[in-house]
C-alpha cells in the first residue's frame, strides 16, 4: 500500500497599509487593511470550493484575521504555530528598501546580490528562517497524512521554506519566487516519506472568482458582490503597488 500524501495550501496573508507601500512588516504586528480583509473573505469563500481538513497559521495578527474566516467557513478552529511566523527584517522594518539603504549606505545592493549571505541589517538569518518554516510545515504533513491543509503565513517566510525544500539555493529565493501574492494560494503535495521532496502543484493561485463574458450575449454574468468590493472588474489578483523603489523590486516583502 502507497502511504498516503498531504497536501498543503500555502496562503500568503492578505495585504496591509505597510505592503500597500511596499515596506517591510516583518516580526511587526500590522493589521490588514480594507483589501486585506477583503482578500480574507474571498479566501473563506475559496475553501467552500475546495474544502480542507485543518487550517494553520501564524501567530502574528495579519496572518491570523486572514486564516480565521476560512477556518469558520470550514468549521475548524485554527492550529497557530509559532515557528510560521515571518522572518525578522531587523533595523528595516517599517522601511522601504530604498529608505533602508539611505540609512544603511549599501545594505540594499549587497541584500540584492546575495539575500541569504547578506540578510538586512539586524535581520534573522535566511538559513534559520528557511529551517523552522519548513519544519513547521514538515510536521503538519506528518499530523494531517493523506489530508488538506490551508496554512496562512507570510511571503518571506514561506520564499526561503518552498526554495529549502525543493532544493533551490536560497540565495535565488528573491529571483526564483519574487513573490507570493497577498491571499493566494500555492499548492503542494507532500510525501509522506520525509527524505522525498514536495512537489509543486500551482503557484500564486488567485481565490477572487473571476467573472465571465457570455460569448452569445457579450454580456458578463450577474454575481453577487459584497458592498466592500470595487466598482471595476474583478481580476485574477489584487494589482500590485509600485512602492518608492523604482529598481524592480518584487513589490512589498513581508
Amino acid at each position: 500500500m502507497i502511504p498516503a500524501h498531504t497536501e498543503l495550501s500555502l496562503v500568503r496573508h492578505g495585504r496591509t497599509v505597510w505592503h500597500a507601500e511596499n515596506r517591510y512588516a516583518g516580526s511587526s504586528d500590522i493589521p490588514l487593511d480594507r483589501t486585506g480583509r477583503d482578500q480574507a473573505r474571498a479566501l473563506a469563500l475559496w475553501v467552500g470550493d475546495h474544502p480542507h481538513d485543518a487550517v494553520a497559521c501564524s501567530p502574528l495578527g495579519r496572518a491570523r484575521a486572514t486564516a480565521l474566516p476560512a477556518a469558520a467557513a470550514l468549521g475548524v478552529e485554527p492550529v497557530v504555530l509559532r515557528d510560521l511566523s515571518e522572518a525578522g527584517f531587523g533595523l528595516a522594518e517599517g522601511l522601504t528598501l530604498a529608505e533602508t539603504d539611505a540609512r544603511h549606505p549599501g545594505a540594499a545592493h549587497a541584500f540584492r546580490a546575495d539575500p541569504a549571505a547578506h540578510p538586512l541589517p539586524g535581520a534573522e538569518d535566511p538559513a534559520a528562517v528557511a529551517d523552522r518554516v519548513r519544519a513547521a510545515l514538515r510536521s503538519l504533513a506528518d499530523e494531517y497524512p493523506g489530508r488538506r491543509v490551508l496554512v496562512v503565513a507570510h511571503n518571506t517566510a514561506l520564499r526561503l521554506a518552498l526554495c529549502s525544500w525543493l532544493g533551490i539555493p536560497l540565495a535565488h529565493y528573491r529571483r526564483v519566487l519574487p513573490r507570493l501574492d497577498n491571499g493566494a494560494v500555492t499548492r503542494l503535495r507532500v510525501p509522506a516519506d520525509p527524505a522525498e521532496p514536495p512537489a509543486l502543484l500551482a503557484l500564486n493561485l488567485p481565490t477572487r472568482r473571476e467573472t465571465r463574458t457570455d460569448p452569445r450575449t457579450h454580456a458578463s454574468p450577474v454575481s453577487p458582490r459584497r458592498p466592500s468590493d470595487p466598482a471595476r472588474p474583478r481580476t485574477s489578483a489584487p494589482p500590485a503597488s509600485p512602492g518608492p523603489d523604482k529598481r524592480r523590486d518584487p513589490g512589498p516583502s513581508d
